[in-house]
């Protein structure tokens, strides 16, 4: 794509805070980011996309097809991945990217204005935090988190340091579902009182793997990051890392954290003030997975008489209302549907006859790159202040698993009441260096 494109005047403050970064990476010593502002909407905005295995390869498309954006840099601690992306993207738009395994090199370097994280989980709160430290602008990718706690540390750091972060959760952007929500607070389908998401995918067995030796090419120390040290094995690494508690957090904070934004969003609630999960491993029993594959979570809101009914299955599942991925809003006079990341359809009357409907997505990278041109939070569909909270109702539905019990939480102080064993998975213990410190 031919892009018409102006040429980038850096802030000297974005200049001297680029070139300070490494030593703040290293030592996660407090700096100061630069509150430089755009000069002009058509102004070139140059990015470095990070973690480029899987969705991190439709970041690079994404961001680079969008006018007046850059993809300068592309960061993977995998140099063979690396390398191939490089090339196919030489081959695709005619220049060459630099290339980089670590992503404080990129942080470094002064003339970047914006990443994007696709890492695993394990990585998306540090590595947000060292960029905002850094004065770049953050896209990462959801869920925005790994555990509670680091997720208010994403939020601090970009208020601090004054830098857009919009969390990865696509129909926040979709003008279909922006219309379906207004309609529900407009009295659509009347009181609104429960909301479901369904995460229903086919997600087989991963088996056994040995440890193994780390393959060449492969910066394992820098992928396992703030995890504990673990021999490598291949159950541990690309995508399977998903049902490790080191790394990530099963489908319901992979696929299903999109429906649980959803349903947030829907109802108009936070975090909620009680939490119960009933989960386990069915049906594959014998593998490498950590993370139970089948799980039903409830958060109750008694403040505002509202509850969300959270549902994941494995494999061979039915649909509801056309939908297996997707999200239902029960109310007092209908139903709302909403599938997949664009499409909204309601159900009226005790019948359920078929009412308004819409099928429209959005570019949530674009809504992102609006944002940083015009420093304006409200200009975004996806602040990371509600990436946080989606992302800790799948964390706390997975903590009221570990413990067996219903959770009691206090959404102001984010902390489980009376409940220390609980309390102590709201975090992580932080390999070193890898530490997000207790003030960002």
């Amino acid at each position: 794509m031919e892009k018409k494109r102006r040429d980038f005047l850096k802030s000297s403050a974005g200049v001297a805070a680029g070139m300070a970064v490494l030593g703040a990476c290293k030592t996660t010593s407090q700096m100061v980011a630069p509150t430089g502002r755009w000069k002009g909407a058509n102004e070139r905005i140059r990015m470095a996309c990070i973690g480029i295995r899987g969705q991190g390869r439709g970041h690079i498309k994404g961001f680079e097809e969008l006018d007046d954006v850059e993809v300068v840099t592309l960061c993977d601690i995998d140099e063979n991945i690396l390398m191939e992306r490089a090339k196919s993207f030489e081959e695709t738009y005619k220049r060459k990217p630099k290339t980089e395994w670590d992503m404080r090199k990129v942080f470094e370097d002064p003339s970047i204005d914006a990443v994007s994280f696709a890492t695993p989980n394990h990585w998306h709160a540090l590595g947000t935090i060292w960029a905002c430290q850094a004065g770049k602008d953050v896209y990462v990718e959801k869920p925005a988190s790994h555990n509670v706690w680091e997720g208010r540390k994403m939020v601090e750091a970009s208020r601090k340091y004054e830098r857009i972060v919009q969390y990865g959760v696509q129909l926040r952007s979709s003008p279909a579902i922006q219309e379906a929500v207004q309609l529900m607070r407009d009295g659509e389908i009347g009181e609104v009182y429960m909301a479901r998401g369904l995460c229903y995918r086919n997600r087989p067995t991963i088996g056994h793997k040995d440890e193994s030796p780390i393959p060449a090419g492969v910066h394992y120390d820098m992928w396992l990051g703030p995890a504990p040290l673990r021999p490598f094995t291949e159950n541990r690494f690309h995508y399977n890392w998903h049902y490790s508690w080191d790394y990530g957090n099963g489908d319901l904070g992979n696929q299903g954290v999109h429906e649980m934004d959803m349903c947030m969003w829907g109802l108009g609630v936070g975090m909620p003030t009680e939490i119960c999960t009933m989960a386990g491993m069915y049906i594959w029993t014998d593998d490498d997975k950590e993370i139970p594959n089948v799980s039903i979570s409830g958060f109750r809101y008694p403040k505002e008489n509202k509850q969300i009914v959270f549902d994941v299955r494995p494999w061979i599942t039915n649909q509801e209302e056309g939908t297996g991925v997707g999200n239902l809003f029960y109310g007092s006079k209908g139903m709302l549907v909403i599938r997949g990341y664009g499409e909204y359809e309601f159900f009226m009357g005790e019948k359920g006859e078929s009412g308004k409907k819409r099928n429209e997505g959005g570019d949530h990278k674009a809504n992102f790159i609006k944002a940083v041109r015009s420093r304006k939070r409200e200009d975004q569909n996806g602040d990371i202040l509600q990436g946080h909270y989606s992302a800790a109702l799948c964390h706390l539905g997975m903590i009221a698993h570990r413990v067996k019990r219903q959770l009691v939480f206090d959404p102001e102080k984010e902390q489980i009441v009376g409940d220390s064993e609980a309390n102590k998975l709201l975090r992580r213990k932080y390999r070193k260096p890898y530490v997000i410190p207790d003030e960002v």
